[in-house]
C-alpha cells in the first residue's frame, strides 16, 4: 500500500525544506539540535538539568528524528543568516614587519 507522502522521512522533507532557505541550512540545524537533545538524554541521571529536552512529543526514538519533527512543528526557528563582513583594511605596522625581518635575519 502506497503511502500519501513520495519521501520516507516523516516529517516530509519537503515541508523541511519550506522552513529554511537551503538543504545545508535544514541539516546543520536539525544536526545542532539531535546533539542538543542527545546531550539531554545523556545528562539525565546525573541531575544537571542545563539541556532543554525535547519540544515535541515524539514517538521517535532518534534525536535527528526528534529534531526534524520540532522543525516541522516551528518550535526552532531558522533566522536569517547575518550579512557577511565587507572585507576590513587592516593598517600595516612598520615597525611589526621591521622587527619580523630582523628576527628573520637574525635565525
Amino acid at each position: 500500500m502506497a503511502l500519501d507522502h513520495d519521501t520516507m522521512i516523516d516529517p516530509p522533507i519537503e515541508g523541511l525544506l519550506d522552513k529554511v532557505d537551503s538543504k545545508f541550512t535544514l541539516v546543520t540545524l536539525a544536526a545542532r539540535r539531535a546533539r542538543n537533545i542527545n546531550s539531554y538524554f545523556n545528562q539525565l541521571g546525573e541531575g544537571l538539568g542545563h539541556m532543554i529536552p525535547p519540544q515535541v512529543s515524539s514517538t521517535a526514538h532518534k534525536p535527528l528524528s526528534m529534531a526534524f519533527e520540532e522543525i516541522a512543528a516551528d518550535k526552532i526557528i531558522w533566522t536569517e543568516a547575518p550579512e557577511p563582513i565587507e572585507d576590513i583594511e587592516i593598517e600595516e605596522d612598520p615597525e611589526a614587519e621591521a622587527q619580523a625581518a630582523a628576527d628573520a635575519a637574525g635565525s
